[in-house]
């Protein structure tokens, strides 16, 4: 038998890390999928410096509905479930009923890490009152966008307001840019070798990926462009595949979108689990700064992302394997940029 002081040893470190596992956070994240992607470093970090047992996001599912099982995140919720428009109004007019669906969604939760809303508006103030109606809860109100004139990266800004407004120390702040924030699993490695051999592309080959659109039409690279640098890897036995999601095909011509299917195989209007299981056979993918680019960064598959008008210091994708080339931003989605091209396909042959 152990001696006494080894079992209370044993109790203690058990009681600590069950009391660590109570403790659980939400993140309440209202953006579109780059967004999405950019909340899973501060997550993480998050559940480090807290010690938090779970981490949960509140958000849109079609974009965070993937995270469970594959990042940090433990579960997600539907922002549209619940009634956030509730917490708009003046404290002064805000009730709250036996057993109101609101105490339900916020109850438990040590922290509670907002992007909706600002800090000191009525909405901070009604979701503190709400989630301190069930359990002391912490609530930080964390602006989605840096001011203009910030020069860091958007994860250091997130981390860096957090460790402001709640007091931990400096030294809590260790971001790490080289991370693979998302694991893809074995069953997206085999839905996505099914995917591509329903196209007729050989798994074996895995092809490059090229997503030629963004959430913002002056942040995508003239088609020109990326129809170039498809031919130059056709040419060379490469198998390439468009990615092209609805923004695309609405803002293609049908001339355009008939000259990207005689170049390569294209994929149009897959489930975002679909582009994610495309992305896990890849080599290589290339696009914008959007949200599929941060989610290819994030899956540690080699992305080249090429930027425009948008800060790369800023916005730049995070991973293990990622490069950024930067474009004149008066002509990026005007006309075709030969130069950009070359260094594109030096890095590609690199």
């Amino acid at each position: 038998m152990k001696p006494d002081s080894d079992i209370l040893d044993l109790l203690r470190a058990e009681s600590i890390e069950a009391e660590r596992k109570a403790q659980r956070a939400l993140i309440i994240q209202p953006g579109a999928i780059g967004d999405s992607m950019l909340t899973l470093p501060l997550a993480a970090f998050l559940k480090e410096a807290l010690h938090l047992g779970v981490v949960d996001v509140l958000g849109h599912t079609e974009y965070v509905g993937i995270l469970p099982g594959r990042t940090c995140i433990n579960r997600i919720s539907s922002i549209d479930s619940v009634e956030l428009h509730r917490l708009f109004i003046k404290p002064e007019s805000f009730n709250l009923a036996d057993r109101d669906p609101l105490l339900h969604a916020f109850a438990g939760y040590t922290w509670i890490v907002t992007f909706m809303g600002e800090p000191g508006s009525d909405f901070e103030q009604n979701l503190i009152f709400t989630a301190n109606c069930t359990h002391s809860t912490e609530v930080v109100t964390l602006p989605l966008k840096p001011p203009n004139d910030y020069s860091g990266h958007l994860i250091d800004f997130h981390i860096r307001q957090f460790i402001n407004q709640t007091g931990l120390p400096e030294q809590a702040q260790n971001c790490r840019f080289e991370n693979d924030f998302i694991k893809v699993t074995n069953a997206d490695i085999n839905k996505g070798t099914e995917l591509l051999k329903e196209t007729g592309l050989d798994p074996g080959q895995r092809p490059i990926v090229i997503h030629p659109g963004s959430g913002s039409p002056n942040k995508s690279w003239h088609i020109e462009n990326f129809l170039e640098i498809a031919r130059e890897l056709s040419s060379c036995g490469k198998n390439v595949v468009f990615l092209l999601g609805p923004a695309e095909m609405e803002k293609f011509s049908a001339a355009t979108i008939r000259k990207i299917k005689s170049l390569a195989t294209s994929l149009m209007d897959l489930s975002f689990p679909q582009v994610l299981r495309l992305l896990s056979c890849a080599r290589i993918f290339i696009g914008n700064d959007s949200g599929i680019t941060h989610l290819a960064a994030m899956s540690g598959i080699r992305t080249i992302a090429v930027f425009g008008p948008t800060n790369p210091n800023v916005y730049r994708p995070v991973g293990s394997n990622v490069s950024v080339l930067t474009g004149n931003s008066r002509t990026f989605a005007k006309k075709p940029s030969p130069k950009l091209q070359r260094e594109l396909l030096a890095i590609l042959e690199s």
